[in-house]
């Protein structure tokens, strides 16, 4: 009987150092993404003090400072902010249900959907910035929606769907190059600048629908984290603990993918933001506790510090995801080379 109790003591004492933890690191990490935001609306082309800042957000007219803060800067910073959450959910909840950190939106190839979408909008149709939003939104709802009924076919399977993803995005990937070669000057700069992934179209006609769908997603997510961390476990496990497999997996496939699409239809294909957000989290707040929330600040965090390194550090304006990709792709060689030197075990 003592040694149950030990046993029990040691088990409710575990978990509560590693909910503590996991409050530390959330509050540390709202606080930096605090800070970034609130710099962000400080810093640019120009600097405006603090309290410029403050009084211009009250509505006030401040020569200079106004017209920046309220009609450029604020956009800017809420997108990046609700960009980065966005992409940090849903390639956690894709790396966590397939059990693969390799296994984030863009290198499965949604993200491919919703650019090879865009970019025949911009090049072909010659549409305009808004049009250009929701086609993206409905190729990366599609390439999705398609990825998952090939996988699902014979019964789901994880490796089947990243093998499938990874050959769709190949084929997107050519498409795209291949509209590209065929673009006029004007049309190829345009769609550089947004597969490039940037913020600098950012308005509130791009924002607000990426607000609604993260007020209505993030619930949704983490009304399924406790399913989602069954998941992990595989199929058979999950299912015999009560978990419906089927139904946790369609909705967060859903709702993961639809705030994919809103964020990439908003500031374009950022890279590897969705791929990094989630193994930076969970290194974070250690083993045992869903990832997401955290991922999702992180993913703040890499955007909004990316776009106020591509505007600030040389004299030249960098788009954010040129910034992220420089920090992705040796990422992603760490990965893959840690993969291969334990034997698949990432």
């Amino acid at each position: 009987m003592t040694a149950v109790l030990t046993t029990t003591s040691v088990v409710v004492a575990g978990r509560a150092r590693r909910g503590a933890r996991r409050r530390r690191v959330l509050v540390v990490l709202a606080v930096v993404a605090l800070a970034l935001l609130a710099a962000s609306l400080l810093a640019g082309t120009t600097y405006h003090p603090p309290a410029d800042v403050l009084r211009a957000l009250a509505g006030e007219n401040i020569p200079g400072a106004s017209f920046a803060v309220r009609e450029l800067r604020l956009p800017r910073a809420v997108t990046g902010l609700a960009v980065g959450l966005a992409f940090g959910v849903a390639g956690t909840v894709f790396q966590t249900m397939l059990r693969n950190p390799l296994a984030a939106p863009d290198v499965i190839g949604i993200s491919s959907g919703a650019s090879a979408a865009a970019v025949f909008g911009i090049v072909v149709l010659s549409l305009g910035d808004t049009a250009v939003a929701l086609l993206a939104l409905g190729g990366g709802l599609t390439t999705a929606t398609l990825i998952y009924l090939l996988a699902v076919r014979q019964g789901f399977a994880g490796t089947r769907l990243i093998l499938i993803g990874i050959g769709m995005a190949a084929m997107l990937d050519s498409t795209v190059t291949y509209v590209l070669s065929r673009a006029s000057q004007w049309d190829l700069q345009a769609a550089m600048q947004w597969l490039a992934g940037s913020l600098n179209g950012a308005s509130w006609s791009r924002t607000l629908p990426l607000l609604l769908a993260l007020a209505v997603g993030l619930p949704l997510i983490a009304g399924q984290a406790r399913n989602l961390q069954q998941l992990r476990l595989g199929d058979d496990a999950a299912a015999g603990v009560g978990v419906p497999v089927d139904l946790t997996r369609l909705v967060l496939i859903a709702t993961a993918v639809t705030l994919l699409s809103v964020a990439t239809a908003a500031a374009g294909p950022i890279a590897f933001v969705a791929f990094m957000a989630g193994p930076i989290a969970a290194r974070l707040i250690g083993q045992g506790d869903s990832p997401v929330l955290a991922a999702g600040m992180v993913g703040a965090i890499l955007v909004l510090a990316a776009d106020l390194v591509g505007q600030l550090a040389t004299g030249t304006r960098y788009p954010v995801g040129v910034v992220t990709g420089v920090l992705g792709a040796p990422y992603l060689l760490y990965l893959l080379v840690r993969t291969y030197r334990t034997g698949g075990a990432l």
